[in-house]
């Protein structure tokens, strides 16, 4: 037999013997294509517009309807036009409208009231879509009704106009792409490596049988545990605060006013990324296991956090999978953090469920460890 052929024969019997494997083969790409093409959209529909209506005339109700019927924005009113900004950085809403007190005097004098909308600029896609969408406030059907003068009238001149839109990029004004991205990035890079080395170190001692010979030795099994996760943390903390040193060095990343805020997010994170990858190593028996399965996590925390691509542009019954994902939180603290400049209240129900998903994956590793691990 030609041995190109032999070694091919060898490699498809070891795959046999690995039905998990097979299945992380066959399944993960299956799931992942159906639920990208399901749920990837760059544009969403249906979001939230805070909006002050100052002027409360029929010519700021055109505006507003047509925003309804565009139906791309979900209006709702607020108090005063701080009250927008302070929606948007709190994340109740994406982007908002201010129509002044003086817009329809000015309409009627020719004057081109100007109207204020603000956009969310943490998200790239989002500031995108924002640009292409505006149309809704002063397209053709809104201004066509807003002129008073005569166009045939060349003693008048008319401006091109009735009014003008004013579109604000609140927290990156100047829309650097590394402010969109880096912090987001920092939490792919923590996990990465949190996951692939913590899943693959006691998986790689299961296959070296060399997990039976450390433990008839004088040493507890969650003293084994922590000896083994500890270096991982320790590393995980170490490149959290490097990549963030060079996002400030290199790309101009804001510092955060709280270094304490900061400083849980690395811990609670890296802790319940830690303990994920320690569940990992429980259910794989070999490190390609643990590696497809790290990566099945990987790619839709990247892809479906809202890190790129807003959760609102996914279909309904795919957002709730985002909600799954400790990805998420993390990138909505992190941009809260250093972007947004959040106080803690604000960003204290993604801290709690960043914190549950740590309590929850550790508990479930160390039922997991007491049934996999053998008897000492």
């Amino acid at each position: 037999m030609n041995p190109i052929l032999a070694i091919m024969k060898k490699e498809f019997l070891q795959l046999r013997r690995d039905p998990r494997l097979i299945g992380f083969i066959l399944f993960s790409p299956l799931v992942l294509m159906i639920l990208f093409g399901l749920a990837l959209k760059l544009e969403p529909d249906h979001l939230r517009m805070a909006y002050v209506d100052q002027d409360q005339s029929m010519f700021s109700e055109l505006i507003k309807t047509n925003i309804w019927n565009d139906g791309y924005f979900e209006l709702y009113e607020v108090a005063d036009p701080q009250a927008i900004i302070d929606h948007i950085r709190d994340g109740k809403a994406r982007a908002g409208l201010l129509i002044p007190n003086d817009f329809s005097a000015k309409l009627m004098d020719n004057l081109q009231p100007t109207v204020q909308m603000y956009v969310d600029g943490t998200m790239p896609s989002l500031a995108t879509a924002m640009d292409n969408k505006k149309h809704a406030i002063n397209d053709a059907s809104v201004s066509s009704d807003m002129y008073f003068l005569d166009p045939d009238d060349t003693s008048t001149i008319i401006a091109p106009e009735p009014f003008l839109l004013d579109v604000q990029l609140l927290f990156n004004p100047e829309k650097r792409e590394t402010w969109f991205f880096l912090p987001g990035v920092i939490g792919v890079l923590i996990m990465q490596i949190s996951l692939i080395l913590t899943a693959t170190a006691i998986v790689r001692e299961k296959e070296n049988n060399t997990l039976e010979q450390i433990l008839v030795t004088p040493i507890r099994k969650w003293q084994f545990i922590f000896g083994k996760i500890l270096p991982y943390i320790m590393i995980a903390f170490a490149d959290f605060y490097l990549i963030l040193a060079i996002g400030w060095l290199m790309f101009d990343l804001p510092i955060p006013a709280s270094q304490g805020m900061l400083f849980m997010l690395a811990s609670v994170y890296v802790c319940g990324l830690i303990a994920m990858g320690l569940v990992i190593s429980t259910l794989s028996q070999t490190q390609q296991q643990a590696i497809f399965l790290s990566i099945f996590i990987l790619i839709p925390s990247i892809l479906l956090s809202g890190f790129i691509f807003p959760i609102e542009a996914m279909p309904n019954y795919i957002q709730p999978i985002a909600y799954l994902l400790p990805f998420t939180y993390f990138v909505e603290i992190i941009r809260g953090i250093l972007i947004k400049n959040n106080d803690f209240m604000v960003l204290l129900p993604n801290f709690a469920a960043l914190s549950a998903f740590a309590i929850l994956f550790i508990t479930i590793s160390i039922i997991r460890f007491k049934k996999t691990l053998p008897t000492s």
